[in-house]
């Protein structure tokens, strides 16, 4: 039989997301035991209904379908409208001035990050992340030649800035950050933040190449104990955010995301011109129209992050009833608990025998944890205390 795929994508797919296998496992159980009898806790997906304001918008985009190029090309970066949008919500969140010229609208953030590596990445270039990290940034490195190269947390989650200075090669091009994380739930301080800069400057004049600080910020509005978000512009210059509203609007399928650059880049607006073509050779060509039409009108809306909030504290207490330790997660929906086994997927197993799904932390680069989505409705949390006591028994 001939080759239909390449030795790299048959591995890829030998290795398949971790998050994807336990998805596609939960929707067996849940033919053959029903849905109100599988505890799914796998893949975060927003439950909750887009805002009242999204509604409207659709309406009112809906009312000029009929008129000429109402779905049309704009330019690749995006209506300006949108950017501007953009900018003045951005430039609040980041306490910097930033234009609407530096900003890029996208498909979704995960089509910001492709974006972005195939501007800045030659074959060969390492991107270096803190671990636990989402998965993906591996294969979004790897589809330009680059490299992903994860750094161990401290115990708590927050950034080792010593282990990710020494990680640094003549090599490094970018270092990316996720903040509240996926999957830990962390939010990274202001003196974390500034030590890191510090650290890429030098690195930057020591190996005489521009390292990059890359901010990906899905969860940002996801902040359940009120603590600072850090201006990553303000930390460091040759920095980009980059973001979406899958989660602050429950757009995920909408794919609508951004590329800001900071205004303290020197040669901006060469970067802004790069990615814009990225943006429309990589296939993207531009974002979405209809999601541009309704970020434009509805950026300054959110789900009930009281939901969130609520679920959180809802699982803290089922974890803590059931023996699991945990860090508090302060941002974004997920737990990051330590497994009673030293190999997480012995645990995970058990679960799965309870109907009760997560995702080995090998997945996210840590073993020994696992994780826990909390976008889900409350019943599920309370209902899958039960199975996970049964599921700890099995291990006595």
């Amino acid at each position: 039989m001939q080759q239909l795929l390449s030795d790299e994508i048959r591995g890829f797919m030998q290795n398949a997301s971790w998050i994807r296998k336990m998805f596609e496992a939960g929707v067996e159980l849940k033919k053959k035991y029903g849905k109100e009898n599988v505890f799914d806790f796998s893949l975060g997906n927003p439950d909750l209904p887009p805002p009242p304001e999204v509604k409207q918008a659709l309406f009112e985009i809906a009312q000029t379908a009929d008129q000429p190029f109402a779905l049309g090309y704009m330019p690749n970066a995006g209506f300006m409208e949108t950017r501007a949008a953009l900018a003045e919500k951005i430039s609040a969140e980041q306490s910097a001035a930033v234009p609407p010229e530096n900003i890029i609208v996208t498909c979704g953030a995960a089509g910001g990050i492709n974006v972005f590596f195939r501007a800045v990445l030659v074959p060969g270039d390492e991107v270096i992340c803190p671990a636990p990290y989402f998965v993906e940034y591996g294969f979004y490195a790897g589809n330009f030649g680059g490299k992903l190269v994860p750094v161990k947390c401290k115990e708590d989650f927050s950034l080792n800035v010593e282990a990710l200075e020494q990680a640094i090669t003549p090599a490094t091009r970018a270092v990316i950050v996720n903040s509240p994380n996926n999957p830990t739930g962390q939010i990274y301080s202001q003196s974390e933040l500034a030590a890191l800069a510090d650290v890429l400057r030098r690195a930057s004049k020591k190996f005489g190449r521009l390292i990059y600080l890359v901010s990906d910020e899905p969860y940002r509005f996801l902040n359940f104990d009120g603590l600072e978000i850090p201006s990553i512009f303000a930390n460091y210059e040759a920095s980009v955010v980059i973001g979406s509203f899958s989660k602050s609007l429950s757009l995920a399928g909408e794919r609508i995301g951004y590329i800001a650059v900071s205004p303290s880049l020197e040669g901006a607006s060469e970067l802004v011109a790069g990615l814009t073509l990225t943006n429309r050779i990589l296939g993207f060509v531009n974002a979405p129209t209809v999601a541009q039409s309704i970020i434009k009108k509805c950026i300054n809306s959110q789900v009930n992050l009281d939901i969130y909030r609520r679920r959180r504290d809802l699982m803290a207490q089922v974890l803590t009833e059931v023996g699991i330790k945990f860090n508090m997660p302060h941002g974004a929906f997920y737990f990051f608990p330590k497994s009673p086994t030293e190999d997480e997927s012995i645990f995970v197993n058990a679960l799965l025998e309870q109907r009760v799904l997560v995702v080995p932390g090998r997945g996210f680069g840590l073993s020994g944890y696992f994780r826990m989505v909390f976008c889900v409705e409350d019943h599920v949390i309370l209902g899958a205390k039960e199975p996970m006591l049964r599921a700890m028994d099995s291990l006595k």
